[in-house]
C-alpha cells in the first residue's frame, strides 16, 4: 500500500479513485507551507500540491519516501525541478484542461478594466444610480477593432487569440520562435517585444516563469506602451515588475492593468490596492467546477499511472522517468 498525501482541499470523488486502488490517502485541506508537507507527508511516495506552495531543495530533501509530485496547475516554478530529478522523483503537471478557463478570465480582466466595470458597480452600491448621463464618469475605451499583443504563444495564448477574432481585433504575438502554423488559422503576426508594445491596445502576458522572463515587463518596456494601453497578466507575477507597474499607473503612463498574479503572493502591492483603475482577482484563471475537477482528475491520472509502473501522462521531467 503506497501513501498518497494530499495537501489542498480535494474533490472526494478523486480521493475516492486513489483508495480504490489500493493506496492510502491523506487530504490536508489547508495546504499549509514547508514545514506542514514534511510534518504530513515525510512517509509518502506521492504528493498532490497547489501551485501556492513551494517545494525547495530542503523540503525535497526531507522527504525521503517521495517518488512523485503531481502539481495542481500548468507552470511548475513553485518545485525545484531540478532538486527533484536529482533525487529521481517525476514531476507532473496538468495542462490543457485548463487552458479555456485561463483564457476567458483574461477576457473578462480586459473587458472590466476597458469599460470601468468594477468601478461603475462600487459606485452604484455606494451612491445609488443617479441617472444616465451622456458624458459619465464611467466612459471607458472600445475593445471591437482594436490591436491586442499577446506574449507566450502557447495554449492559453493562441486560446485568447480565438476569441480575438470574435472582437474584429488584430492580434500581435510575440514568443520564443515563430509559429507560422498556427498564424494564418488564429490571424496573428509574430511581433518583436518592443514593437508590440507600442502597437497594441491591450497587452496579455501569457508566458511561462523563468530566469528570462522575470520582470520581463519592467520600466523600459512600459514606456513603449500607449498612453490609453491596458496590460493584463495571467502569466506569472514575478513576469512584471510590480512597482514599475504601479508608477506607471499612478502617473498615466498606460491606462489600466488587470491583474490575476502578483509578484510577492499572497501579498499585492500596495500602491495597486488603492488604484481605481486596476483590477484584481486573487489568481483565479482556473477557478471554475469543472476545470478544477479536470485538474484532478488529471493529477490523480499521473499518480496512479506511476504506481502502476506507467509512465504518467503530462510528466514535466522525462529524465527523472530514465534514470
Amino acid at each position: 500500500m503506497s501513501k498518497v498525501a494530499i495537501m489542498t482541499k480535494f474533490f472526494p470523488e478523486e480521493v475516492a479513485r486513489l483508495c480504490a486502488a489500493g493506496h492510502l490517502v491523506t487530504v490536508h485541506e489547508e495546504g499549509g507551507d514547508k514545514a506542514a508537507v514534511v510534518k504530513y507527508a515525510s512517509d509518502a511516495e506521492a504528493l498532490v500540491i497547489p501551485l501556492s506552495l513551494r517545494i525547495d531543495v530542503d523540503t525535497i530533501a526531507r522527504l525521503a519516501a517521495l517518488k512523485i509530485i503531481a502539481n495542481l496547475g500548468v507552470g511548475v516554478d513553485n518545485i525545484d525541478v531540478a532538486a527533484a530529478t536529482r533525487r529521481k522523483i517525476l514531476v507532473t503537471n496538468t495542462p490543457d484542461v485548463l487552458t479555456e478557463a485561463t483564457a476567458d478570465l483574461a477576457w473578462a480582466l480586459l473587458l472590466a478594466v476597458a469599460r470601468r466595470i468594477v468601478e461603475a458597480d462600487q459606485d452604484l452600491r455606494r451612491e445609488g444610480f443617479l441617472g444616465w448621463t451622456f458624458i459619465s464618469k464611467h466612459l471607458g475605451v472600445d475593445v471591437y477593432g482594436k490591436t491586442m499583443g499577446i506574449i507566450g504563444f502557447g495554449r492559453i495564448g493562441q486560446a485568447i487569440a480565438r476569441r480575438a477574432k470574435g472582437f474584429g481585433m488584430t492580434v500581435l504575438y510575440h514568443a520564443r520562435t515563430p509559429k507560422p502554423e498556427v498564424e494564418e488559422e488564429l490571424g496573428a503576426r509574430f511581433t518583436p517585444l518592443a514593437e508590440l508594445l507600442s502597437a497594441s491596445d491591450f497587452v496579455v502576458l501569457c508566458v511561462p516563469l523563468t530566469s528570462d522572463t522575470r520582470h520581463l515587463i519592467g520600466e523600459r518596456e512600459l514606456s513603449f506602451m500607449k498612453r490609453d494601453a491596458i496590460l493584463v497578466n495571467i502569466a506569472r507575477g514575478p513576469v512584471v515588475d510590480e512597482e514599475a507597474l504601479a508608477r506607471a499607473l499612478k502617473e498615466g503612463r498606460i491606462l489600466g492593468a488587470g491583474l490575476d498574479v502578483f509578484e510577492h503572493e499572497p501579498q499585492v502591492h500596495p500602491d495597486l490596492l488603492l488604484l481605481p483603475n486596476v483590477v484584481l482577482t486573487p489568481h483565479i484563471g482556473s477557478a471554475t467546477w469543472t476545470t478544477r475537477r479536470r485538474m484532478a482528475a488529471l493529477a490523480v491520472d499521473n499518480v496512479l499511472a506511476f504506481f502502476r509502473g506507467e509512465r504518467p501522462p503530462t510528466l514535466v521531467n522525462p529524465e527523472a522517468w530514465l534514470m
